[in-house]
């Protein structure tokens, strides 16, 4: 796992698995974990990662509901865990089904783990809305498209913009919620992505708001390929490989 520190109140941790990202923010004497690591050594180190970097946890916020976005709870047992109230609905819709998807994961890649996971109580964000953080304030922005549910996170006295699977520099869009909405989403993202400083999507690592604002514009493109050209859309560039292709036979069916 790779940890990032890009202010004195931001840390960032990659995990060694799909580089999914988890994102800690600071206000005043509160910390908020953001989404997750994924591997057991990884969720085992993260109290230890936030304790010597003199982060005192008040609570864990999920961008959505996606499993490998939901391990805070494995290292931290007892904490609050904040999501929007669409991933709220989706969790109640879905009983066990991040259990589930880590099970399969694990028992691929013969991992074992101390714990199962207990989502038990989530707390519902009104979304659009806000959270606070010590004497600031968490944007929360709608962000459905590539699931059903969701929500982006803007620290504005940070410059600092925690997308979820939006955004990524190593990862196609997937449309599990539809084009439409995807687009919808990244329209909302861009005035943001216009002010960022950071952009954190939940995989590929932190990027610049240039950066961020140059992967808008190639999803925006390969998105509007999709709904007009189907499966010959050309994928975006640096985004080619095979599992980028794989991803995108799994757009192009969900049109369908």
């Amino acid at each position: 796992m790779r940890a990032v520190a890009l202010h004195e109140d931001v840390l960032v941790l990659e995990s060694r698995v799909w580089r999914t990202t988890c994102t800690v923010v600071r206000g005043g004497e509160e910390c908020f974990v953001i989404d997750s690591p994924v591997l057991p050594d990884e969720i085992e180190l993260l109290p230890a990662v936030l304790e010597q970097s003199g982060f005192v946890l008040s609570g864990l916020l999920a961008t959505h509901g996606d499993w490998d976005h939901l391990l805070g709870r494995l290292a931290f047992g007892g904490a609050a865990l904040g999501v929007a109230e669409t991933t709220a609905a989706r969790l109640r819709a879905q009983p066990g089904a991040a259990q589930r998807s880590l099970r399969d994961f694990d028992e691929r890649f013969y991992l074992s783990r101390p714990s199962a996971l207990a989502l038990g109580q989530v707390e519902p964000l009104a979304v659009p809305g806000y959270c606070g953080l010590g004497d600031h304030e968490l944007e929360l922005h709608p962000a459905a498209g590539h699931t059903v549910d969701g929500m982006a996170i803007w620290a504005p006295w940070l410059g600092l913009l925690v997308c979820g699977d939006y955004l990524s520099p190593v990862e196609i869009p997937t449309v599990g919620a539809g084009v439409g909405e995807y687009l919808a989403t990244l329209a909302r993202l861009e005035p943001l992505v216009a002010n960022a400083t950071h952009v954190v999507p939940g995989h590929g690592g932190v990027i610049d708001g240039e950066t961020a604002m140059a992967v808008l514009a190639e999803d925006r493109a390969y998105l509007e390929a999709l709904r007009s050209d189907g499966e010959s859309a050309r994928l975006p560039r640096g985004r080619r490989d095979s599992e980028q292709r794989r991803l995108h036979a799994e757009n192009v069916a969900q049109l369908s």
